[in-house]
């Protein structure tokens, strides 16, 4: 895919974008369906929801709703169980480290926008030596993706208008958060999608199917 016009700023969802953090929390995942005496589900099985959140782990081990009794006690032991090891295979997606090299050179700049709340966001980023101009967390504004404002918040940060960023996401409210922001919304199809997932059909204005596609539209395009 040929790219006409590059931004100047590089926004990135975390999980399934810019880190492969799926093992680390597959691990936590099947670590609490132990806890109940249930069997390990298989990797791709909970790869394809890590990007809906703990809550959403949470019932794809347990079978319990959101608003179930029992929800929120297991929701915790999941999150429990990942922070005390969450980096151990956590890894960015191949070529990244070269991209974000790259735009960590002024005039560009690049930073993390992530639905992941800060107290597990920061010690995967340190453990990651990354050091974005801007780190926006679930936590850190009173809302988040899909609304617009942590993009927003973001870009100030790095001193860049919306219009000259990309955000870059594996998920639907990655994309409908870009467009709010006025950013260029960018979907990438090697995150973490699941069977019902229509990647063609999301807001976006670019799509590259895979990390080296993605870095090479930006790097060598």
């Amino acid at each position: 895919m040929t790219v006409s016009a590059l931004p100047r700023g590089l926004l990135f969802d975390l999980d399934g974008t810019l880190v492969d953090t799926a093992p680390d929390l597959a691990r936590a995942t099947n670590a609490l369906r132990t806890h109940h005496g249930l069997a390990a589900l298989p990797f791709e099985t909970i790869r394809a929801q890590v990007s809906n959140g703990g809550s959403a782990l949470v019932t794809l081990a347990l079978g319990l709703a959101l608003e179930a009794p029992g929800h929120g006690e297991a929701r915790q032991f999941l999150l429990d169980a990942y922070a005390r090891d969450l980096a151990t295979h956590s890894r960015l997606f191949p070529g990244l480290q070269r991209l974000i090299d790259h735009w960590s050179q002024a005039p560009r700049a690049w930073g993390i926008v992530t639905n992941k709340p800060r107290a597990y966001t920061e010690p995967l980023v340190v453990a990651l030596g990354l050091d974005p101009g801007a780190l926006l967390c679930a936590d850190d504004l009173p809302v988040k993706k899909p609304a617009p404002e942590p993009l927003w918040a973001a870009a100030e940060r790095l001193g860049i208008a919306p219009a000259a960023c990309w955000y870059i996401g594996d998920h639907r409210r990655d994309m409908e958060a870009a467009r709010a922001a006025g950013m260029t919304a960018v979907a990438v199809g090697y995150g973490y999608l699941d069977a019902a997932d229509a990647i063609e059909e999301w807001p976006a204005e670019l799509r590259f199917a895979t990390p080296e596609a993605l870095v090479s539209a930006l790097l060598d395009g």
